[in-house]
C-alpha cells in the first residue's frame, strides 16, 4: 500500500466514523468533526486561515506537526527533569493525552497537552515521598478535574466564575509560582556560570528573537546551558555513562500510584490552576480561531482531567493545554487539529527510546536552576496578570486580608503537622484563600446589613 492510498484510507475511516456514529442516529451535535482538505492542500494565500476541521496535504501537515513538537518539547521534558519522573513516560502520556483531548472535544479545540508546571512545586515539596505517592496525587488531581468538567458541562461555564473568582485563582497561581523559588536559586548556585548562560539565552530569545525562535526560547536556553556544561565538564559522569549504555529502542518505564493524604492535600490546589489554565486557553483558542467555544469548556476540562489521571496511573507528569502551541497557531494561522494528532504521534514515538530518556537525565543542575528561576517567576506573574485583567480591588479588606495571609503562608512555606499528617505552605496558602475568601465575604456582607453598602462598590473577584 503506497503513502497516498494510506492517507486516503485514514480520511475515509474518520469520515465514515462521523457519518455513522456507534449506537445512534442522532444529529451532528455530539459527533466527531473530521478534516476536509483546505483548498488544494498545498498553497495558502497571505492571511488565509486553515480551520480546526480542515487540513493541508499530509506532508505539509506533518511538517506543521513537527513545529508543534518543537514548541512544546522543552517545557514538556523539563517538568519531569524537575520532578524526577521519567521523560519518556511523560512524553508517552503527553501524546496519548493529546489524542484523547482531540477525540473528546470532537476536533473543535486545537490544543496540545504538555506537562503542567503547576505540579512542579507541590511534587518537589513532597521530596520525602516516593514517586508512587506523587503519582497518586497526580491521579487524584486528574479525577477532581474530571468532576469539575462534568459540573461545568451540566451547569455552564459561569459556575467557575462564581466558585473561583479571579482573586482566588490569581492567589493560588502566585503561591505555586513563588513557593519553590528557593529550590531554583539553590540549583542556580551549584553551577552559576551554566545557569547564567541558560537564563540569558532564554531571556534574549524571548525578548529579541522573532518567529519560531522566540517560541522555543526555553529549548534554546536549555541547549545553550547544556552545551556549556558539556564543554566545562559540568555533566555528571555517571549519568553520561548511563547514556552510553542505554538502548535505542524500548518501552517507557511504567509505575503504579500509591495514595498518601499528605501528598494529595498538597497537590489538590493544582486543580484550581488547571481549571484556570484550561478555561483561559480555550478562550485564547476561541480568540485566534474566531469561534465561540464556551460550550466546549466542560469537554476540555474532562479531557485534560482524563489525560492527567491516565498519566498518574502509569508514571507520567500531569498535563495541561499549552500556550506555546496556541502562539504557533496565531503565527501560522493554521488551526488544524490534524497537526496536533501528528505532534501527539511524534511524542509517542520519542517515548519508545530509552537513550532519549537517559539523554534528558543528563541535564545539569545549573541548567535546571537557570530555567526554573525564570519559569517560577513567570508563573507567579501569571497570577498577578489574572488580578490586573479582572481589576481585583485590593482596597477591599476581604481581598487584601485573605491574599496577604495566603501568599505569606505559601511563600514562607508554613509547615504544620496535624495528626501525623504534614501540610506545607502551598497547601495552607491555597486552603486559606479558597476557604476563607467566601466565608469572610459572607460575614462582611452580613455585617453591612445584608449587603446594601456592598452593592455600591463591588470588587471583581
Amino acid at each position: 500500500m503506497n503513502i497516498t492510498v494510506s492517507y486516503r484510507l485514514i480520511d475515509y475511516v474518520l469520515w465514515h466514523h462521523a457519518r455513522h456514529p456507534v449506537g445512534g442516529t442522532g444529529g451532528w451535535r455530539g459527533e466527531l468533526t473530521v478534516w476536509s482538505v483546505h483548498g488544494d492542500g498545498r498553497r495558502l494565500r497571505d492571511g488565509e486561515v486553515v480551520a480546526p476541521d480542515e487540513r493541508l496535504s499530509w506532508p505539509l501537515t506533518i511538517g506543521l506537526g513537527v513545529q508543534h513538537v518543537a514548541a512544546m518539547f522543552s517545557a514538556t521534558v523539563l517538568v519531569p527533569a524537575l520532578t524526577g519522573f521519567p521523560a519518556t513516560t511523560t512524553l508517552l502520556f503527553s501524546g496519548l493525552g493529546t489524542l484523547l483531548f482531540v477525540v473528546i472535544t470532537r476536533n473543535r479545540i486545537p490544543s496540545y497537552l504538555g506537562s503542567s508546571f503547576a505540579f512542579v512545586a507541590p511534587l518537589v515539596a513532597a521530596v520525602n515521598e516516593s514517586p508512587a505517592a506523587k503519582l497518586g496525587g497526580v491521579l487524584v488531581a486528574g479525577l477532581l478535574l474530571i468532576g469539575v468538567g462534568i459540573a461545568v458541562k451540566a451547569l455552564g461555564v459561569r459556575l467557575l466564575e462564581s466558585v473561583m473568582p479571579p482573586v482566588v485563582t490569581g492567589a493560588v497561581v502566585v503561591i505555586i509560582g513563588l513557593s519553590l523559588v528557593p529550590n531554583a536559586t539553590d540549583n542556580f548556585g551549584e553551577q552559576p556560570l551554566i545557569a547564567l548562560v541558560t537564563v540569558a539565552v532564554i531571556t534574549g530569545c524571548t525578548v529579541v528573537a522573532r518567529g519560531l525562535l522566540s517560541r522555543v526560547s526555553i529549548l534554546a536556553g536549555v541547549l545553550a546551558g547544556w552545551i556549556t556544561a558539556a564543554v566545562a565538564g559540568g555533566i555528571d559522569p555517571d549519568k553520561a555513562e548511563r547514556l552510553g549504555a542505554s538502548a535505542w529502542l524500548g518501552l517507557p518505564e511504567l509505575q503504579s500510584p500509591q495514595f498518601r493524604p499528605t501528598v494529595i492535600l498538597v497537590v489538590i490546589p493544582v486543580v484550581l490552576v488547571l481549571v484556570a489554565e484550561n478555561v483561559g486557553h480555550v478562550k485564547a483558542v476561541a480568540a485566534v480561531t474566531g469561534r465561540n467555544l464556551d460550550g466546549s469548556v466542560g469537554d476540555a476540562l474532562i479531557a485534560n482531567g482524563l489525560a492527567t489521571a491516565l498519566a498518574g496511573a502509569g508514571g507520567g507528569s500531569g498535563t495541561t493545554t499549552y500556550a506555546e502551541n496556541i502562539g504557533v497557531m496565531a503565527a501560522t494561522r493554521v488551526y488544524s487539529t490534524a497537526t496536533y494528532v501528528v505532534a501527539a504521534a511524534a511524542s509517542v514515538l520519542l517515548s519508545l527510546s530509552p537513550k532519549f530518556g537517559a539523554l534528558i537525565d543528563t541535564v545539569p543542575a545549573g541548567v535546571l536552576g537557570g530555567a526554573s528561576v525564570l519559569l517560577y517567576g513567570m508563573i507567579a506573574l501569571v497570577g498577578v496578570r489574572i488580578w490586573q485583567e479582572n481589576r481585583v480591588d485590593f482596597a477591599e479588606p476581604v481581598n487584601l486580608a485573605v491574599v496577604a495571609v495566603a501568599v505569606a503562608a505559601g511563600v514562607g512555606n508554613l509547615t504544620v503537622t496535624l495528626g501525623g499528617m504534614t501540610v506545607d505552605g502551598i497547601g495552607w496558602g491555597s486552603i486559606a484563600v479558597v476557604a476563607a475568601h467566601p466565608l469572610l465575604r459572607w460575614l462582611r456582607r452580613r455585617g453591612r446589613g445584608g449587603g446594601s453598602d456592598l452593592s455600591a462598590r463591588r470588587p471583581r473577584g
